[in-house]
């Protein structure tokens, strides 16, 4: 950027090449002509397909035959495999293991082997495979620390290798847990460690995890179960009782313990009774209460959390704390603290472009221009959200211009050629997309920014989006915008935006951010296609517009667009119009959105990075930022990142929005849409896609 006022554009690029084909009828005729001539057909790979997700082993078997010499053929020998693992020849898997040596499969089995192996104890046979293991899992690591201990020569320890593994709040394999053991019985995990986990247990909310550690501690140490269950029953009451040996060690971990149980649910509440007792407790471990209800605090908005970190001072914290820290001094307006807390930050996690950003917000609230114009110009030569903000924040509408790349024919045909690349068009079509997925890293693995681009291109021209979104995003100097940001479904979207009054850019990057443009993907939870839809949502949305509910084909992109677009209405109007607030209740639901809101006027970018769930935060960034690009993709007028977040209203002032919404004929809201007497007919106040868990 050669001046902080200079204003770039992105170039219009061509769009995408016309071949796109529809793959399921490609597939179609492909079958037929293949079944003519007695070759195998991918009718006969997708029943083999069935049969292994159904573990019907000797289907699997009798289809085995019928498909020598498919393309995909390799995955048919893995599933043969898999489906037989801890009784499988070990010259068959290594015979398997050398001739796809080249595939992800390879890989992939190798270490589903090695854990059979481990499992059984079979170590020999674990020692010839374990080497070739180039990126070991928790339980592969553990596994091997148990093979050496067969083997180890005095003075060695390899169980030491896997000691931290033991510093998790979260459950470890369980080939781990002769390792632990091991290390418990030795003493090379200490009391101390066994009280340092716990506490990592609570504060991930792990709360039977947390007590089946403290079994670990030598009789005289350990807290008995009926102490535990005290607390379970009523955390709030013994709290608020303080009914503890003070002086003995496991009676002040438990009484974190119940601190923290009720400040993770009622922090005000925590607070009050802590306030009462923490004086009893020595410095150190009333430091660590102190960041408990701090912590605590910050990811429920309570106000008096800044003032409860300062409390802290002293504690050590770990990185989500540290952001948390930082949150509520933005929350509370309190920009010395921001600076200071991020300084705080080791190098590393304060070079992060959120935490360059709000430094740089911080130096100019507090009057240092130039320091933070270095900052802001820095981040504004990126591609993300901060990048937006920090260009606004010195004058300039930047915008990232393209370098495309036309690639030779001869090269995309060449590409297009190599079996790799055909094995990932075919998984895709055939409902295998994690497998198609982890062919395509291997084939982009350690291309340059030219054969990304070339890559990108073919996966665009053959309807892999998310293929050519992910790919198009890993070049380092020359980016091309326009496969990064593409336009696929542009007639349909368009049509929903309009007809239900929204902004195409946002449409569009709500759609990029959900699905990628992959029209039929399904997640996890069951949402279905480009806007994420779960079908109770779909349903109640249908009866709205007088869709047909009864036959609700959410892989079809113009129906699912257009019921999208009207939920995503819906909740702009439930939300006084910001499109901040409607982006984070189409992930974590309307009334997530409302209850995130300030006692006060808040900026939106503040509201935005105060969300308490990771996934959310993350996803509204990502779709206004995703809005920014698309407006200058579809030739829009700009609309500043800024203006797009906005100032969200108080809290209080949203209680006559439902109200209001009723009343609006144009919007045709129905006010059983929270839970109202017409339960048949209701949204849930929940995303309509997935409900994402709150950071711990």
């Amino acid at each position: 950027m050669s001046h902080p006022n200079a204003s770039l554009t992105m170039l219009r690029m061509p769009a995408p090449f016309s071949s796109t084909f529809t793959r399921s009828a490609a597939i179609l005729a492909l079958c037929l002509s293949f079944a003519a001539f007695g070759q195998p057909t991918d009718g006969d790979f997708a029943a083999a397909r069935d049969a292994y997700r159904a573990g019907d082993s000797a289907r699997l078997e009798r289809l085995a035959p019928r498909l020598k010499g498919h393309l995909l053929e390799p995955y048919v020998a893995y599933w043969r495999l898999r489906l037989k693992l801890d009784d499988a020849d070990p010259s068959t898997v290594r015979a398997f293991l050398e001739r796809y040596a080249d595939m992800p499969l390879a890989d992939r089995l190798r270490g589903e082997w090695l854990k059979s192996l481990g499992k059984r104890g079979a170590w020999e046979l674990f020692a010839v495979e374990y080497p070739a293991r180039a990126a070991d899992d928790v339980e592969l690591a553990c596994y091997a620390a148990q093979f050496q201990l067969q083997r180890k020569r005095e003075g060695d320890n390899p169980a030491l290798e896997v000691r931290r593994f033991w510093f998790s709040g979260h459950e470890q394999p369980e080939s781990c847990q002769p390792i632990f053991a091991t290390l418990l019985a030795q003493g090379v995990l200490s009391t101390r460690d066994v009280w340092a986990r716990f506490r990592l247990a609570h504060e991930a909310g792990n709360f039977r995890l947390a007590a089946r550690i403290v079994a670990e501690l030598p009789a005289p140490e350990r807290p008995s179960l009926r102490e535990f269950q005290r607390i379970d029953r009523g955390a709030r009451v013994t709290l608020v009782k303080g009914e503890f040996r003070w002086t003995a060690q496991s009676d002040r971990e438990l009484a974190l313990y119940a601190l923290d149980r009720v400040a993770q649910t009622d922090v005000t509440a925590a607070h009050d009774a802590w306030a009462k007792w923490r004086v009893r407790l020595p410095e150190a471990d009333r430091l660590y209460g102190n960041l408990l209800v701090a912590y605590s605090a910050a990811r429920q908005l309570v106000p008096a959390a800044s003032d409860w970190y300062r409390e802290a001072e002293g504690a050590a914290l770990n990185e989500a704390q540290r952001a948390w820290r930082v949150r509520a001094a933005l929350r509370a307006g309190n920009w010395a603290e921001v600076g200071q807390a991020i300084d705080a930050m080791p190098t590393d996690e304060a070079l992060e472009p959120a935490w360059r950003y709000w430094k740089a917000r911080s130096l100019r609230a507090l009057g240092h221009d130039a320091d933070a114009t270095r900052l802001y110009g820095s981040l504004a030569t990126e591609q993300h959200f901060y990048a937006f903000l920090a260009a606004e924040a010195l004058g300039a509408s930047v915008m990232p211009i393209s370098e495309p790349l036309t690639p030779e024919p001869a090269a995309l045909t060449a590409f297009a050629a190599r079996e790799a690349v055909q094995r990932v068009v075919r998984l895709s079509a055939l409902d295998l997309r994690p497998d198609a997925q982890r062919e395509w890293v291997a084939v982009v693995r350690g291309l340059d920014d030219d054969g990304l681009l070339l890559a990108a291109t073919f996966a665009q021209s053959n309807g892999l989006y998310d293929r050519s979104i992910n790919t198009a995003e890993r070049t380092r100097r020359r980016h091309d915008f326009a496969l990064r940001y593409p336009t696929p479904f542009e007639t349909e979207i368009e049509a929903a935006a309009r007809d239900n009054g929204l902004d195409p850019a946002l449409v569009f990057g709500l759609v990029r951010q959900e699905s990628r443009f992959v029209s039929d993907i399904v997640s996890g939870a069951g949402a279905v296609g480009l806007m994420q839809l779960m079908p109770p949502t779909a349903r109640w949305v249908a009866r709205k517009t007088g869709a047909d509910a009864r036959s609700l084909r959410l892989d079809n992109p113009a129906f699912n667009v257009r019921l999208g677009a009207y939920y995503l209405r819906y909740v702009l109007g439930k939300l006084d119009g910001e499109p901040v607030l409607a982006a984070a209740a189409y992930n974590a639901g309307p009334g997530r959105a409302q209850a995130w809101r300030g006692n006060a006027p808040l900026e939106g970018a503040i509201y935005v990075e105060t969300i308490p769930f990771n996934e959310t935060r993350d996803y509204v960034k990502k779709v206004l930022a995703n809005a920014m690009f698309y407006q200058a993709r579809l030739g829009a007028r700009y609309v500043a990142l800024h203006d797009r977040l906005g100032v969200i209203t108080p809290r209080g002032a949203a209680a006559d929005i439902e109200k209001s919404v009723e009343k609006s004929a144009e919007k045709s809201v129905d006010p059983a849409a929270d839970g109202g007497a017409d339960s048949s007919a209701a949204v849930p106040d929940a995303s309509p896609t997935e409900r994402p868990e709150p950071e711990r």
